[in-house]
């Protein structure tokens, strides 16, 4: 069976058993080349972090809550590192270990904003509101879909995951794999270290040196900028006042996750305002409590659907229902007007006279490259789409590197605008675009001299029974071809989850291309419009641009992106598109 779908045309109601699951983003536990350090080195360690927990020092690796780093002023930062890493999240963890695994011996210094170590963003969406652990948001812990809880992986090239050890967490890595700021300088064999809670605030090029929000400065031998974005808000909110700000949350960090979970047990409604990935994700989750607890929540959006600037209206409006089956009040074709303080209420107004009442506020609607230090570092900005220009091997300059952070929205792009050979100039925020582009910066930094060719996947999970998986160009404002099938039990991210031994997809879903892809002629090439009530399972986008796919969704199937990644290569014209679904095993039994 198969579906046309123009955006902007009124799409087919028909109801289709799919998923879509939300927020890009995804999550993850990346996989490097990594070179195994002595158990001397390692004992040492742990003997110095002891030490110093017991003399009730501040340690940069972290103290407090595990992998809470908490800052720490008095800590001596060295004045020169040979790798300098600006930003905290999965591309830089992901240059760090690439630049160990070439260069043994090197000294690496990541200066974050944040105040955690490395940690992965995705699960502050998806799986940490599903754990019924009640100390959740303290041990950060949480289940795959398959049931089992996730251990700290080291990160190797091949995709092949293996435990490190017995912790359990969103952290990459214990605080123990790092090396403390004070002696990253002297410690042999040289290591990774972590500075958070500091900003980088200024960059001199012609130096070589940073300067640090609290005046320390820094110099480098080769830099990494892999700053991420920050939230928009919405103006009619910024206008509100100090009143309204109060309960509004910016949804980002382990500490948005930490207290929308807190506030999500103590008020009776809350209304997320954005229709994304991040917005209809978190909607879900809140729904669930919305069952279980009397919660209400509220979600308005001013597309038609959810997912409307991604999916074809006709997915679309099957998102939307499936949203309101969570127990979620949907308001779509909602913008809003303005913002206030009525009683002990917030008080929405929308531009078509609708107002709703409600407790507390999430915007999630979209992001803000943070290219704030291209000013000082005279680094170029993208006038079209924003972000630091880089060249093909994410260069800005001869010893600076730029590239994107994962994220929890899909609006918006990130830091980095690169090259795609294949789609165009990019900005792109995946999880699986963060660990390849981090990745291959670190093989840089340390002389490979590489370009970046990968077409990143992204994936998302309403949940343990319907996911997908994207890549290319996916944009309602594309023509789209949909071909589907009926799914069976094996046919859900659970089940993937179960095969894979991972919820992490861009891990189980190789980086590989197909070598070649054998497409049959059919005596039928015009696709079947869908009839109502007919069953899409699982299924086949292909996003169009001059008649070229240009971007697939896979609609619960699962383990077939070298397919999808080798077809959007080729850049071809396909005169049957049900032909070419079927490379997908969509009709599998």
């Amino acid at each position: 069976m198969a579906s046309t779908g123009v955006p902007g045309k009124k799409g087919s109601n028909s109801v289709f058993v799919l998923i879509v699951g939300l927020s890009a983003l995804g999550t993850g536990a990346y996989v490097y080349r990594t070179l195994q350090e002595s158990k001397e080195r390692h004992a040492s360690r742990m003997a110095r972090m002891s030490r110093r927990s017991q003399d009730g020092e501040s340690s940069a690796s972290g103290a407090g809550p595990e992998g809470t780093a908490a800052p720490d002023t008095h800590v001596q930062v060295p004045s020169h590192v040979p790798f300098l890493l600006i930003g905290g999240g999965t591309a830089a963890f992901a240059a760090a270990r690439s630049i160990r695994a070439r260069d043994p011996g090197a000294r690496v210094l990541i200066v974050s904003e944040d105040p955690a170590l490395p940690y992965m963003r995705p699960p502050l969406s998806k799986e940490l509101w599903f754990s019924d652990d009640p100390n959740v948001t303290e041990t950060l812990r949480f289940k795959q879909w398959n049931g089992k809880e996730r251990r700290y992986v080291a990160l190797q090239s091949q995709g092949n995951l293996f435990d490190n050890g017995a912790f359990l967490s969103i952290y990459f890595q214990p605080p123990s794999f790092y090396v403390p700021v004070q002696d990253l300088s002297s410690v042999e064999n040289g290591g990774v270290a972590v500075l958070p809670g500091r900003k980088v605030v200024h960059m001199d090029v012609r130096g070589n040196t940073v300067k640090l929000s609290d005046g320390t400065q820094i110099s480098y031998d080769k830099c990494l900028i892999a700053t991420g974005g920050t939230p928009r808000n919405l103006p009619a909110i910024e206008r509100a006042g100090k009143d309204v700000q109060k309960r509004l949350t910016l949804f980002r960090k382990i500490d948005d996750f930490r207290r929308l979970e807190k506030i999500s047990r103590e008020v009776k409604s809350i209304t997320i305002i954005g229709g994304g990935f991040l917005g209809s994700e978190l909607a879900c989750a809140l729904g669930r409590r919305a069952r279980t607890r009397g919660l209400e929540v509220i979600q308005l959006f001013p597309e038609k659907g959810n997912m409307g600037k991604i999916l074809p209206e006709y997915l679309s409006n099957w998102t939307t229902e499936k949203v309101r089956r969570e127990g979620v009040n949907v308001l779509p074709n909602a913008v809003v007007k303005s913002v206030s303080v009525s009683g002990n209420r917030l008080l929405i107004k929308l531009k078509d006279g609708r107002k709703v009442e409600t407790d507390h506020i999430v915007a999630a609607v979209g992001l803000e490259p943070n290219v704030e230090l291209a000013k000082s570092a005279g680094l170029e900005v993208d006038s079209d789409f924003g972000g630091f220009r880089v060249n093909a091997e994410l260069q800005a300059r001869s010893n600076i590197w730029v590239v994107s952070e994962e994220q929890l929205q899909h609006l918006g792009g990130d830091a980095a605008c690169f090259y795609d050979i294949k789609l165009g100039r990019r900005r792109v925020e995946h999880h699986d675009h963060a660990v390849v582009s981090g990745r291959l910066a670190g093989e840089n930094m340390t002389g490979a001299a590489k370009p970046y060719w990968h077409q990143s996947m992204f994936w998302s999970d309403l949940g343990p029974n319907v996911g997908y998986e994207a890549i290319g160009l996916v944009d309602s404002s594309l023509p789209t071809v949909g071909v589907f099938a009926k799914a069976t039990e094996k046919d859900t991210p659970k089940s993937a989850t179960e095969q894979s031994g991972t919820g992490i997809r861009s891990e189980s879903e190789t980086e590989a291309e197909a070598s070649e892809v054998q497409i049959s002629q059919s005596s039928s090439p015009t696709p079947q419009v869908p009839r109502q009530g007919e069953d899409y399972g699982k299924g086949v986008i292909f996003y169009l641009r001059d008649k070229v796919v240009v971007g697939i969704v896979l609609w619960n199937i699962f383990n077939r992106m070298p397919i999808a990644r080798k077809i959007i290569k080729d850049g071809e014209e396909h005169e049957d598109l049900n032909e070419v679904a079927k490379l997908f095993n969509i009709h599998e039994d």
